[in-house]
């Protein structure tokens, strides 16, 4: 049986308008290829953006298809799911997160410009699953990001009873030009596991 106390793959998924090519999520599969041994990366779009289509997917579409491309490259590495991390962009994460809280197994997460509530509505959150997290959680976010600021940020990630730890970078959503500062934050946690 493989050892799975340490992650043996990740999964990353993109934010809403975007794809698996996004530059974040390269520069952080690129990042993790280079550790000693490497993680292995499997970047993932979700149905819509599959069928060409602009509005992402509602949650349970989302997470549907998560569980079962967790299942397929678990398989492929020869590993449960509970070896593999999960995480992506902004909207990606937060459907890992919402996996990952529904009981999908998982060895962590990695939630890159979380977001917390639509920009400008602080009453809209989108926390109501953390309290559902058991599992280490790594948020890389920008310190002005308008779907969350770090003092937000702190007081709803208290409610994860697994393991947190945050990065923040400068920068808002995108934090533009940090591409290489998100994928050393990566690693760095990556290594801690």
């Amino acid at each position: 049986m493989p050892d799975t106390t340490t992650p043996r793959g990740l999964i990353l998924t993109p934010g809403a308008g975007a794809s698996r090519d996004h530059h974040t999520l390269v520069a952080v599969e690129r990042r993790l290829a280079a550790l000693d041994p490497p993680l292995v990366t499997e970047r993932v779009d979700f149905p819509y953006r599959l069928a060409g289509k602009r509005m992402p997917d509602r949650p349970p579409v989302a997470v549907a298809h998560l569980r079962a491309e967790a299942a397929r490259f678990a398989g492929e590495l020869g590993v449960g799911t509970d070896a593999l991390l999960l995480g992506g962009r902004s909207y990606g994460g937060r459907m890992c997160s919402m996996a990952v809280a529904e009981g999908l197994p998982a060895a962590g997460l990695v939630l890159l410009s979380y977001p917390l509530h639509p920009p400008g509505k602080p009453e809209r959150l989108r926390v109501e699953h953390f309290p559902d997290i058991a599992v280490p959680v790594l948020f890389v976010a920008g310190d002005r990001d308008p779907f969350g600021s770090p003092d937000e940020l702190a007081e709803h990630a208290a409610a994860i009873p697994g393991p947190v730890t945050t990065v923040t970078l400068a920068g808002a959503h995108d934090v533009r030009g940090k591409d290489d500062d998100v994928a050393a934050a990566v690693a760095d946690w990556v290594r801690t596991l």
